[in-house]
């Protein structure tokens, strides 16, 4: 049965009924009504709304700007892929290459800041929790934490009205089997950089009887072999894929397909990852950023001079001619280095032929010419 609540005149004093003084757990203190029993309830149920607003303000945050999306990388990237991807982003954004133009440098502000945050450790695991505002309010507190000003551990609020566990307890993501692939690259590609066309044979969830959904993003199926024991069925599927060749990549570095390695139940596909090695050339052999060559030349162009030019990778002519020194070292022309406008060394050593015979007459001539 409902209460009635009479104001007999504008006032801030309230008339009751009289039979409110019959209802149970209802008192009057002061001329104001009062319910000790629900005041706890009414107290607690306050602090979860404002604690779901603050989440709700944090999720619209984390929304609005995604750091791993500015260095193009997923969320559970390596410390590796995340530096790798900056470096890349960050030379082609550069001020000193895109001079004049505010969205390249507006780009690279937003790089430089993404990446602040995600090469830190403690930075990036507030980011992925609380998002930019996490940030502000870790940057204003000093560093220590604080769950927003009310003197608590938010991770101690979430384990109160959610039995128990924290935001800290997060689910480790099962993966499956990376997939590594020696990739021979040639000198023209590392020096200029290019793609290549590689054809990939990858294993593909098939369907088969015995369907049942997991809770992940793949439907998997299941053959049952025996009492208890069932079969993951796979199949191959073919296909190409291209591979980017950075101008200066080294031997041993890598180009990562994230998730599109070995598929697995109930989580996620490994990597597949092509391995750089640098292919046997014609007339170069690199060592690190620089280049090395061998010119023969005859006797009397060790003796007298000569002049030579030998092409390198990008056609462009070098000139090589004078005396031979054993071995000459030209600056700046070797390979490129990674994420840099810098270059290694060419170093050219020069082999005599000597001749296998000689007439008398001609040793005659030599020594009397030498001495």
């Amino acid at each position: 049965m409902g209460v009635l609540y009479q104001l007999s005149k504008p006032t801030n004093e309230l008339n009751l009924d009289p039979s409110i003084h019959a209802c149970p757990g209802l008192r009057t203190r002061g001329g104001r009504l009062t319910d000790d029993d629900d005041r706890p309830r009414r107290t607690k149920l306050i602090f979860l709304l404002l604690v779901l607003c603050a989440l709700c303000y944090t999720f619209a945050a984390i929304a609005g700007k995604s750091y791993y999306e500015i260095l193009q990388v997923p969320k559970g990237a390596s410390d590796e892929q995340i530096k790798r991807a900056y470096r890349k982003l960050a030379l082609k954004y550069h001020p000193d290459k895109n001079q004049g133009n505010e969205e390249a440098n507006k780009k690279f502000a937003d790089i430089n800041n993404a990446y602040e945050v995600l090469s830190d450790s403690e930075k990036r695991s507030i980011y992925d929790r609380y998002g930019e505002e996490g940030l502000k309010q870790h940057a204003a507190s000093g560093g220590r934490g604080g769950g927003g000003g009310m003197g608590m551990n938010i991770n101690d609020i979430f384990a109160d009205f959610f039995g128990g566990r924290s935001m800290e307890d997060e689910e480790k993501i099962v993966k499956g089997d990376d997939v590594v692939v020696e990739l021979d690259a040639t000198l023209e590609d590392l020096y200029l950089g290019g793609s290549l066309n590689v054809w990939r044979e990858k294993n593909i969830l098939k369907p088969a009887p015995g369907k049942r959904r997991c809770n992940c993003r793949n439907e998997v199926y299941h053959r049952q072999i025996g009492p208890g024991m069932f079969q993951q069925m796979t199949e191959e599927e073919g296909y190409f894929i291209t591979v980017d060749i950075e101008k200066g990549m080294q031997d041993g570095q890598e180009v990562v397909f994230y998730e599109d390695g070995e598929p697995i139940i109930d989580g996620e596909a490994g990597d597949l990852k092509f391995r750089i090695h640098t292919a046997p050339h014609d007339r170069f052999r690199r060592e690190g950023n620089d280049l090395h060559t061998t010119i023969t030349i005859t006797l009397v162009q060790a003796l007298v001079g000569f002049e030579k030019t030998i092409k390198h990778l990008d056609d462009h002519l070098v000139d090589i001619g004078s005396k031979a020194q054993g071995m000459r070292k030209f600056k700046g022309e070797g390979m490129p280095l990674h994420f840099s406008n810098k270059k290694g060394d060419l170093y050219v050593t020069f082999e005599v032929l000597f001749p296998t015979s000689l007439t008398e007459e001609q040793k005659t001539k030599i020594k009397a010419v030498l001495g």
